[in-house]
């Protein structure tokens, strides 16, 4: 976690994967108030699932279950 906190206080942006789809990002404080790009136009919202879940569900059956609660 060091190495991270240090990377992102020079700059680095880090897009973090929950069950293959981008789930939040870790940006420097001084621009999380304002994306560099659009979502719709970032490449990984729209990116498709990659791997494989260990109980043979998909990412859109992972996320109906999440969503349903």
């Amino acid at each position: 976690m060091p190495d991270v906190v240090e990377r992102v206080r020079k700059g680095t942006r880090f897009t973090v994967i929950y069950r293959s789809r981008p789930a939040f990002q870790i940006v420097p404080i001084y621009e999380a108030a304002e994306p560099s790009v659009a979502l719709l136009d970032d490449p990984l919202y729209r990116a498709q699932a990659v791997g494989r879940s260990k109980d043979g569900r998909t990412a859109v059956d992972h996320d109906a279950v999440l969503y349903e609660r």
